[in-house]
């Protein structure tokens, strides 16, 4: 019984990392069979695949390992302390056989009957010893033990049988691994899916490996076999696995368990609900939205598919939105909400204990936003960006160039005014009356819009608002989807739920994970142009010259980058519901002509500043009233601050350098001492220690989510800090309260952490909303010192 007392008490380690190798756990030694002595070491059990592939990616001797035994029992097997629900024996593939001349294959074997063409066979079987054992405890079902002592690659006489250190190996498949890594299989895949030719992905291939001198790693022998394989398989599968829709899901579901996260049937009570996560996307969350932004798309397809999909998206480096999870479901329910999220927070912690979300994006006022405040612990934003898209839609179609314009201006007047807070649903009421005679529009209008807008009034008023970067991108995903997801000859599969699952878990998927890829430019002039993902309209404003616009009494004209003879016209200029005339403004969307006319609208002074602006000013205005209530902590934050200041001026200044040749790129000034004039008129020189020790607290938050560099960049800004600024004015007393034990308790003071008081105006004037908040560690500024 010592043996497993000893076991039981070791701790469980979870490292942050996206896969987990033997050198990033903490091995201990207990007793074993036979006197001797194992090497064990306890992980999740959710996270034994991220062992294994951490594992088969080892850099000095790349492999691959299989299950060669596994052994299960019932749960309902006898409870005891020792008893083992689940076995499985991990070895690596070039074991345990060993298929060379002189080898030793186990009596088990004996009945191989050799192939006549075992190509490659030799190279693969080698008779490596290198296995591990995994054991699910019945005590401990959700921990899983490994047992580690064979972890060399050599084979029974302790000589390297694979890899680079066995010289026999050299120029087969054996000196890299038995199969190709799984990144090249999902490109291989993908490419596969979107329609690349067998012939050009090779093609393609042995161009690379030629030009860097021949194969060096285990991804350059990539044969066509294999490759034909693939396709082979793609072009003989089939999403309808049976007759019944929801038979066929459930066989989908019992296939595909690594990328389901949430899945329940049609029961009396609950709808059918699907969660759909590969790990590609599980991934990506990890990256993207840790201290970051998770937006929502959650009615797509409402009228074309039986099944509408919701989407979840995060933003990348290049503020494109990523989607991370699907949820399919025949209606969008908040009552049903909660049970998903909290899947999906649990699946995302299983991989990264440390990740925390910073803010919630949703484009639905009807959203549980208390479902999303309690599992992801942050606040919610929402997005105006659907409303405006079908209003926009609706007004070019509807109506006439004259009465677009007015129409257009009156009701981004109204909704200003509620952003503001200076205007009710009383100012809708007016707009039918004065506009009744355009029945064409105002019927759509009262029959779709009005019995809803008390509802995204209500949401308008008190959650904060999303940047229009934000928005530019997500209406750029959507349109994205649409082209890629229904694209269907027969509009009849579209009342299936098991093509829509297939369809998005292969096809969908392959485009957006081939958005990321590296090399994807090699392979994009093979698929349609219409599906390749560009730059979303916030990144094309960027690029638009200042000279390129010229103002005209009340409208804009832009010229065209390609056609200079060209220029589109952009009335109601300022506004945002301003209608252009070019050809993606007319389908609805937010286009850079009319992004680019805002921004300068706001630098010349002749629109009031973003809404995003204004609710940054209100949230810091608020914090002012709540001072901290010690003044030695005061004093504290400040020193510090100032300290952490100086050094995050030096980093800028390296920085500078760096990004000094991007003319469309932003740098942020840090100067603890300047006041934004805005906010200084409003408030007084006491009050200034106050305000830096409450956005001290502002950035605590995020420092306790892992964040620890400073970005040079401030495009999807807004968000960010009106996210934190608003989950600050949700506990903003108790926060406070908080903040100051963590500084008394604290040996070498609490994190501390300064932020930019300036608007700053890039050079081509999109700066119109709050800079984002950069953060550093206590201790990182602490060592910098």
């Amino acid at each position: 019984m010592a043996r497993w007392d000893a076991i039981l008490s070791l701790p469980v380690q979870n490292p942050p990392s996206l896969e987990i190798s033997s050198d990033d756990l903490v091995w201990s030694k207990v007793e074993g069979w036979h006197d001797k002595l194992d090497r064990v070491a306890i992980i999740p059990f959710a996270r034994v695949a991220d062992f294994v592939r951490g594992e088969s990616n080892n850099k000095e001797c790349p492999t691959r390992f299989h299950v060669e035994a596994r052994r299960r029992r019932p749960p309902s097997f006898k409870q005891k302390v020792d008893g083992i629900l689940e076995y499985i024996l991990y070895w690596c593939s070039f074991g345990p056989d060993d298929h060379r001349k002189g080898g030793i294959v186990r009596p088990s074997r004996s009945t191989y009957v050799p192939k006549k063409k075992n190509a490659g066979r030799p190279n693969t079987k080698r008779g490596c010893t290198c296995h591990f054992i995994v054991k699910r405890l019945i005590a401990e079902p959700s921990v899983a033990l490994i047992i580690y002592n064979d972890d060399k690659h050599v084979d029974k006489k302790g000589v390297p049988c694979h890899g680079p250190q066995d010289k026999k190996a050299a120029g087969t498949p054996a000196e890299f691994a038995p199969y190709i890594s799984e990144d090249l299989r999902l490109r291989v895949l993908s490419l596969l899916y979107v329609g690349v030719s067998v012939e050009t992905i090779m093609q393609r291939h042995n161009e690379s490996v030629e030009k860097q001198g021949g194969p060096c790693n285990r991804d350059d022998l990539l044969s066509q076999r294999y490759v034909r394989r693939q396709e082979r398989e793609i072009r003989r599968s089939s999403y309808e696995l049976d007759d019944d829709d929801s038979v066929s899901i459930d066989k989908w579901v019992g296939s595909h368990q690594n990328n389901v996260f949430f899945y329940e049937d049609f029961s009396e009570s609950d709808p059918f609900i699907l969660g759909i996560q590969t790990e590609w996307q599980l991934q990506q969350m990890i990256k993207f939205g840790n201290c970051a932004l998770l937006a929502s798309d959650s009615r797509f397809g409402t009228n074309k598919l039986k099944y509408p999909v919701h989407s979840l998206l995060v933003f990348n480096s290049e503020k494109k939105a990523i989607p991370v999870a699907w949820i399919i479901t025949p209606r969008f329910s908040c009552l049903d909400a909660h049970r998903w999220m909290r899947a999906l927070y649990n699946r995302v912690h299983t991989k990264d204990p440390n990740w925390k979300l910073a803010g919630f994006i949703v484009d639905d006022p009807h959203y549980d936003v208390l479902a999303i405040r309690d599992v992801f612990q942050c606040s919610v934003l929402i997005s105006f960006w659907r409303v405006r898209h079908l209003w926009h839609r609706n007004i070019i179609k509807r109506l006439e160039t004259g009465m677009q314009i007015k129409i257009s201006k009156r009701l981004g007047w109204i909704m200003d005014s509620i952003f503001r807070r200076q205007g009710t649903m009383s100012l809708f009421e007016d707009f039918v009356e004065d506009f009744i005679d355009e029945s064409n529009f105002m019927d759509y209008f009262k029959a779709t819009w009005y019995p809803r807008m008390g509802a995204w009034v209500d949401a308008l008023r008190t959650l904060p608002l999303a940047s229009q970067e934000s928005c530019a991108a997500m209406e750029f995903y959507h349109n994205q989807l649409k082209i890629r997801l229904l694209n269907e000859k027969d509009i009849n599969v579209y009342q299936r739920a098991d093509w829509l699952v297939d369809k998005i878990g292969t096809k969908v998927h392959s485009y957006y994970w081939l958005d990321e890829c590296s090399d994807k430019d090699d392979f994009a002039r093979y698929w349609k142009n219409e599906w390749m993902s560009g730059l979303t309209s916030w990144r094309k404003a960027l690029k638009i010259p200042d000279a390129d616009v010229v103002m005209e009494d009340g409208c804009a004209k832009v010229k065209d980058e390609h056609a200079l003879d060209k220029a589109y016209i952009v009335w109601n200029a300022g506004s945002i519901l301003s209608i252009c005339d070019c050809y993606w403004a007319k389908e609805g969307n937010l286009c850079e002509h009319i992004l680019k006319v805002l921004s300068i609208c706001r630098n010349q002074g002749s629109v009031l500043p973003s809404i995003s602006l204004l609710q940054y000013h209100q949230a810091l205005k608020s914090m002012l009233h709540c001072p901290p209530f010690d003044s030695l902590i005061r004093d504290h934050a400040v020193s510090l601050a100032v300290s952490v200041q100086k050094q995050l001026n030096m980093l800028l200044d390296k920085e500078s350098i760096q990004t000094a040749g991007g003319s469309n790129e932003k740098r942020i000034v840090i100067d603890i001492h300047q006041q934004n004039s805005r906010v200084a008129s409003a408030v007084q020189d006491e009050a200034l220690v106050c305000e830096r020790q409450v956005i001290k607290d502002i950035l605590s938050r995020g420092a306790a989510c892992g964040v620890s560099h400073i970005t040079g960049h401030a495009d999807m800004d807004v968000d960010e800090t009106l996210s934190s600024n608003n989950a600050l004015l949700e506990e903003k007393t108790t926060g406070l309260i908080t903040i100051g034990n963590e500084i008394s308790a604290s040996k070498n003071g609490a994190v501390f952490d300064v932020i930019n008081e300036d608007i700053c105006k890039d050079s081509n004037g999109m700066n119109a909303d709050p800079p984002p908040l950069d953060i550093v560690s206590s201790m990182e500024a602490s060592e910098a010192l």
